[in-house]
């Protein structure tokens, strides 16, 4: 199963990729963590990355695609992954359609976890991370909401996009995804 889990920050993406990796024995995949590792290991990549973390600025399409695709070419992803964090553009998920496409695996389905702004930054400002402040928590939602919506009419025009109620316990939320994914 090849599935992309998207949403706003806070929404329990990172929370719910865990789990549904767990129970389709499949990697979970979060961009996030992929930059990350590649900045600690000091790859070029990972350098280049860091430049622009450091600077609270999103890393650039073609750092990102690049990393995600050396990633997704390890032998762990050839029965599916979770994707987390990643397609957040149009066109970074065409190219991602595109490399997979190329290597006869297109994705399965793209899950949307949806949650009202009020209560996502009610979870935010609990979270107590330093990335938490309020002027960084409405920085991240509005690029997510300039960059990453479009993502919901284009994968609707390719027929695996639906969402799904993210309010409620972990395991409610949990519950309907796994109803989605198998």
């Amino acid at each position: 199963m090849r599935t992309v889990l998207f949403g706003a920050p806070g929404v329990g993406k990172g929370t719910q990729a865990v789990r549904l990796s767990h129970l389709l024995k499949v990697p979970h995949l979060s961009t996030g963590d992929m930059l990350r590792v590649a900045r600690a290991e000091g790859t070029p990549l990972g350098i280049d990355a860091g430049g622009y973390m450091d600077q609270g600025k999103l890393v650039p399409d073609a750092l990102v695609l690049k990393i995600v695709e050396d990633r997704l070419q390890q032998d762990d992803c050839r029965r599916g992954f979770i994707l987390d964090g990643f397609p957040r553009t149009e066109h970074q998920a065409v190219t991602l359609d595109e490399w997979l496409a190329a290597n006869d695996a297109p994705l399965d389905r793209v899950i949307q976890i949806v949650v009202d702004k009020e209560l996502i930054l009610q979870r935010l400002s609990k979270r107590g991370r330093t990335d938490d402040d309020a002027a960084v928590i409405a920085r991240r939602l509005e690029q997510y909401d300039q960059l990453t919506r479009p993502l919901i009419h284009y994968y609707s025009e390719h027929g695996i996009m639906c969402a799904v109620d993210g309010v409620g316990t972990p395991d409610e939320v949990f519950d309907r995804l796994a109803a989605l994914t198998c």
